[in-house]
């Protein structure tokens, strides 16, 4: 059984009105809905930092799967509430509640990308990407707006790494003979045939990976999540818990260490790339490689994602939007007769240059 995670969430009362303040999109302000009074957020007094791998066994962490729900007591209303996030709102008077974190039973997040697309220029993020899609019917240009959305933090690991892969292989080096055939006519015809002849190659081939994101959630489809990438990661600051407010922000649910073996994989793709260019030739063939890894780093880092979803057809679509560069990706309908129409176009273009091709050997 898994034990209760009490916290006192951190409270973000007004300084004007004593309502409440939620981080502003673009600023590095805290901002009242209500009267409008912002509050700048004190400059953090370190770096982001990477931390090596070992030390994840002295950490008093707990698995993930032994993570009790993140209890919370709203400091404004005295709502109990719990949950599965690392910041929420509550759900009797909305005032922001970001979790206290200094309990250790999780790794701790290093850095924080913040919001810089606020609520509005998300939703107009999503109009002008279900306007311009390829195939979508053509009402869907008049969904105009999102049932909703919400400001979402996600994890992502991090990780750096010195690579040195020894490999074995072949290279590939081509060479033409000419050939003499009988066409269809039964004429005499000559062509050049390629042949390729092999050499065994071997070597080492060394790499410095920077920051290989892993998503941190199984909540969300992680290849969808990927394709919001690239993320400015140079821009994110040292975690404090004043950018949380206001938004939600899931918790992590793959450890590091399962993170690290979807980033070797990553690093991998990249270091077959360099064997190939290593052994050279016209092709390659790569039997054989072994990677060690040495300084190897990790961090946890929030990203900001509008998670929004919209109605079309009595159907709900869910999309995802870069709340950092406005990219959207998710779900959206097709239009059967457009799909139809466009084949139909293509088959009569192929047989039209058929034609014309018959037309100019007579």
């Amino acid at each position: 059984m898994t034990e209760q995670a009490t916290s006192t969430p951190h409270a973000f009362p007004c300084a004007s009105c004593g309502a409440r303040v939620e981080f502003a999109p673009g600023t590095n302000t805290l901002r009242c809905p209500y009267c409008g009074h912002e509050q700048a957020i004190p400059l953090a007094q370190r770096q982001v930092l990477e931390h090596h791998i070992e030390e994840l066994a002295t950490l008093p962490r707990k698995p993930v799967a032994q993570l009790a729900p993140q209890q919370y007591a709203c400091r404004k209303c005295g709502a109990r509430t719990q949950g599965t996030t690392l910041s929420q709102s509550c759900q009797f008077c909305g005032a922001p509640m970001v979790a206290d974190l200094t309990g250790g039973e999780q790794v701790v997040p290093e850095a924080v990308l913040p919001f810089q697309l606020d609520e509005k220029a998300a939703r107009g993020a999503l109009r002008k990407w279900t306007s311009s899609r390829w195939f979508a019917p053509s009402a869907l240009k008049k969904v105009a707006t999102a049932e909703s959305t919400k400001g979402t933090y996600l994890p992502h690991w991090t990780y750096d790494a010195h690579t040195a892969s020894r490999y074995t292989g072949a290279r590939g080096e081509h060479y033409y003979t000419t050939e003499t055939y009988t066409d269809s006519n039964g004429n005499q015809q000559t062509r050049q045939v390629r042949h390729t002849r092999w050499y065994p190659a071997s070597g080492e081939v060394r790499r410095f990976f920077d920051d290989v994101l892993v998503v941190g959630t199984r909540q969300l489809d992680a290849s969808r999540t990927e394709k919001l990438e690239p993320w400015p990661l140079q821009q994110s600051v040292p975690y404090q818990p004043a950018f949380l407010a206001g938004y939600q922000t899931l918790r992590y649910d793959v450890e590091p260490e399962q993170g690290l073996e979807v980033a070797k994989g990553k690093m991998a793709v990249v270091i077959k790339g360099d064997i190939r260019r290593d052994i050279g030739g016209d092709v390659q063939r790569i039997d054989w490689f072994d990677t060690q890894y040495a300084q190897l780093m990790y961090k946890l880092m929030l990203l900001p994602v509008w998670l929004a979803n919209y109605v079309y057809g009595g159907k709900t679509y869910h999309v995802m939007i870069n709340a950092r560069s406005g990219e959207v990706h998710g779900e959206r309908p097709y239009s059967a007769a457009k799909i139809a129409a466009a084949i139909t176009a293509g088959v009569l273009l192929i047989a039209a240059i058929i034609t014309l091709i018959v037309l100019s050997q007579h």
